[in-house]
């Protein structure tokens, strides 16, 4: 059966394949980018490879909170429902950046914005719905930093990036156990050390050359966008909820992933942040 799928940061790397691959299994793709020009030319790229045409391009900045909020309203006055949501778009910044929200950049674009889209949508996802949530093992080594929650203290790129990760899985966790009688899923993903356009916004060359170097221990997009792809269509994983999945098998989180308290924390402080757009 045909679902409507939205794929944020679709233009490149796991996105793009995310949506090439469920584009030629006959779906309906929403490609959420944050630059029209490569969101245009990816849709195009993915029409002319599959043949379908029901791939959409609708443009939002997870860096601003009112982009996110338009581009919902958008979407529910186009297409009114969603089966499956995949929350793919993030970011590494070398430099420590403030979005125009005042939140660090990580920390919005990797995890509040995914939050807030996806509580804006979640009356729009239809009976078996599923949220896919993309994380990193790079949560192992992060924490919640509630005192200091923007890193204006102590900022390095990877502190800043594992927060992020570590916060969007102790979402997942939060939101399957809400959704749990509502038959949606919700489940993260470490999709593997992925070379591809995560540091869009970073322009620091020796970051990029050291990247180049060490390309040999990186996995393709393609191959990054195999478990997503597999939580997108498998049905033994239909009654699977709260998990975090690598290579296509569910393991464990760290240990702080799974601490109740700091997970109701950081849920109730999330919805005090966006309280202005929810």
């Amino acid at each position: 059966m045909s679902k409507v799928i939205v794929i944020t940061g679709s233009n490149s790397g796991i996105g793009k394949e995310t949506a090439l691959e469920l584009a030629k299994r006959g779906h309906t793709i929403v490609m959420v980018c944050r630059n029209e020009e490569r969101g245009k030319k990816a849709q195009e790229e993915i029409i002319q490879i599959t043949g379908n045409e029901n791939v959409y391009l609708m443009i939002c900045d997870l860096s601003s909170f009112d982009s996110v909020k338009r581009f919902s309203e958008e979407f529910r006055n186009q297409f009114g429902y969603l089966d499956v949501l995949i929350n793919n778009a993030g970011t590494m910044t070398y430099e420590r950046e403030v979005a125009k929200d005042g939140f660090e950049l990580h920390f919005q674009v990797n995890y509040l914005s995914p939050f807030l889209l996806t509580n804006l949508l979640l009356d729009c996802i239809r009976p078996n719905g599923r949220i896919i949530n993309l994380s990193s093992m790079a949560h192992r080594t992060g924490n919640i930093y509630f005192n200091d929650i923007n890193l204006e203290k102590d900022f390095s790129m990877l502190k800043a990036y594992a927060q992020a990760k570590l916060a969007i899985i102790l979402f997942t966790h939060s939101l399957a156990k809400q959704l749990k009688d509502k038959n949606i899923t919700v489940n993260c993903v470490h999709p593997g050390v992925i070379i591809s356009n995560l540091g869009i916004y970073n322009d620091k060359k020796v970051l990029r050359r050291i990247l180049q170097r060490l390309k040999w221990m990186f996995s393709s997009p393609k191959k990054g966008a195999e478990t997503v792809i597999y939580l997108v269509d498998a049905d033994e994983v239909s009654n699977i909820t709260g998990e975090y999945f690598y290579h296509k098998r569910v393991r464990k989180s760290s240990i702080l992933s799974y601490d109740e308290e700091i997970e109701k924390k950081l849920w109730d402080k999330t919805l005090e942040w966006l309280s202005p757009w929810l």
